[in-house]
């Protein structure tokens, strides 16, 4: 499902924030927590920090943002369902925590059931990437290097079941190679260890990976996606390099608890929406290799309905791997 970039849906969501006077004045009366899935320093870290900022400057008070790592989101997202839906609580979800963890494996949380939309943040193109320490430029070559070195080419992932671990495991699947997974609790663990050399690729979103390309201590292979990314815009997608199948887009997106109340959820959408048009944020998210994408609270939870049936579609023919 396409999102309009940085659109005009601020202006409806106001105005349906503004359908209740009393609702629109009594919230928040408090701080607001928004909950990050992972561990401090990743891509959803330093977005929810972005974007926090701006929307409690809108909102008139402060977003805390807490991260709470662990079951690849899981502890987040059922720490978050359980909690109020009186708006105090968000989280920050991701294409891991509500899309492709709920598919693989039994959680004590439902993306769609137990969680109220708010909105749509931004999306961001999975990368291919090999630590420069092994001297790959290509695919071709790293097809080679795995063939030289049979026992020595693992991939980095954030854990079991996120987006990068599937994202190997299906070009594992697409290309008959045989890296070794090494989880690690969180994408930016992982990534030090890739610049290190200590693994040699990894899978990590385009808004995890655009600082570290600039330093050349990575290079990146190719898009694992169906469109180039827009500030790389002559790097390929693997599937214009001969992988077929290897399309997982990340996106960000805000949740809170299930059954939250209408003007509410209105005025949240109003002030995310609001950060996300900021000239300053959009700037800082579109510098880090993300790009922003507004929505309706209806939108988002269309787009979640849509991923679960995606993942659970997949889920059968790489859970065994992962």
């Amino acid at each position: 499902m396409a999102f309009p970039t940085r659109s005009t849906l601020c202006a409806a969501a106001l105005c349906l924030a503004l359908g209740s006077p009393a609702a629109h004045a009594e919230f928040p009366e408090r701080a607001i927590t928004m909950v990050v899935p992972t561990a401090a320093g990743g891509g959803n870290d330093t977005l929810a920090r972005v974007i926090g900022q701006k929307m409690g400057e809108l909102l008139g008070q402060t977003v805390i943002v807490v991260n709470k790592p662990g079951a690849q989101g899981a502890i987040a997202a059922d720490y978050v369902a359980r909690q109020p839906a009186d708006g105090y609580t968000l989280m920050l979800g991701y294409i891991g925590t509500h899309g492709i963890n709920p598919a693989l494996q039994k959680l004590n949380y439902d993306p769609v059931r137990d969680f109220t939309a708010i909105g749509m943040v931004a999306d961001s193109p999975t990368l291919m990437v090999v630590s420069s320490s092994i001297g790959v430029q290509d695919v071709p070559g790293l097809l080679k290097y795995g063939q030289a070195h049979p026992d020595g080419l693992s991939y980095a992932s954030a854990g079991p079941g996120t987006a990068p671990a599937v994202a190997g495991e299906l070009f594992n699947r697409a290309t008959g190679a045989a890296m070794l997974e090494i989880p690690y609790k969180g994408s930016a663990p992982a990534m030090t260890d890739t610049l290190a050399g200590v693994t040699q690729v990894m899978f990590p979103s385009l808004f995890s990976a655009y600082p570290h390309l600039k330093s050349g201590k990575i290079r990146a292979l190719g898009v694992a996606g169906t469109r180039r990314a827009k500030v790389l815009p002559d790097m390929p997608t693997l599937a214009e390099l001969g992988v077929q199948g290897v399309d997982v887009a990340q996106w960000y997106a805000v949740f809170a608890p299930a059954n939250a109340d209408p003007q509410v959820v209105a005025k949240l959408n109003t002030a995310l929406n609001g950060a996300l048009n900021d000239p300053a944020v959009a700037g800082k998210i579109d510098d880090q290799g993300a790009e922003v994408r507004t929505s309706t609270p209806a939108e988002l939870a269309a787009f979640v309905r849509e991923e679960a049936v995606k993942w659970k579609r997949l889920a059968s023919t790489i859970h065994a791997a992962l």
